[in-house]
């Protein structure tokens, strides 16, 4: 492994906060290459991608105000970061407009351009759906702005069911996403059983 690999792992391992956060990004890299296993790609620029997209959600590099928290780009400041970093640990920097651009491009509104970045944007999603989505989603409740109630939860993981399937691209990804798919709606249909209208 790349020394800046090493670095920026460590770096991650110090800054993801709270700390389960710290999970997602090797998670992610894991997709990413299962994802890409048949691809033809960058994995340098895929992996420098994964471990400093969310930089901008760690506590410590967002705002904690709720109104500037509400109103926070952390993709915006992820890529803005992104450059320095990468220098500083010895990353190719003929790579960092790569890097910036699939970071850019990777939340399921994106519309990345190039193989690194539907990668990334496709494995992103990914984790948002199965086992992994949701406890990634109730975590937040009570600490998150969006989340105050487990109401508010299913509401986003309801959204995601919904929505998030249909926006995957790459047909590797979509091999990865049925199982996941089918055990956030088996979820939210037990939720439906189990509390009915008296969620909160």
């Amino acid at each position: 492994m790349a020394g800046w690999r090493d670095a920026l792992i460590e770096y991650l391992r110090q800054e993801a906060k709270p700390v389960e956060k710290f999970g997602h990004q090797p998670r992610l890299y894991a997709l990413t290459r299962q994802i890409g296993k048949t691809l033809v790609y960058d994995d340098d620029v895929v992996f420098a991608a994964c471990w400093l997209h969310d930089l901008g959600v760690f506590v410590g590099h967002r705002p904690e105000e709720p109104v500037a928290l509400a109103a926070w780009d952390n993709t915006a400041y992820a890529v803005e970061q992104t450059p320095g970093i990468l220098a500083g640990m010895g990353f190719p920097v003929e790579k960092i407009p790569a890097v910036l651009d699939a970071i850019a491009m990777h939340q399921p509104s994106g519309d990345p351009g190039s193989i690194e970045g539907m990668i990334l944007r496709d494995a992103d999603i990914l984790e948002q759906l199965g086992a992994v989505g949701i406890l990634r989603t109730v975590c937040k409740v009570g600490r998150d702005t969006r989340f105050h109630t487990f109401s508010d939860a299913v509401v986003y993981l309801r959204k995601a069911a919904d929505t998030l399937p249909g926006k995957i691209r790459l047909e590797s990804a979509r091999e990865l996403m049925d199982p996941k798919a089918r055990v956030l709606e088996e979820f939210l249909g037990a939720v439906d059983r189990e509390a009915g209208d008296l969620l909160f």
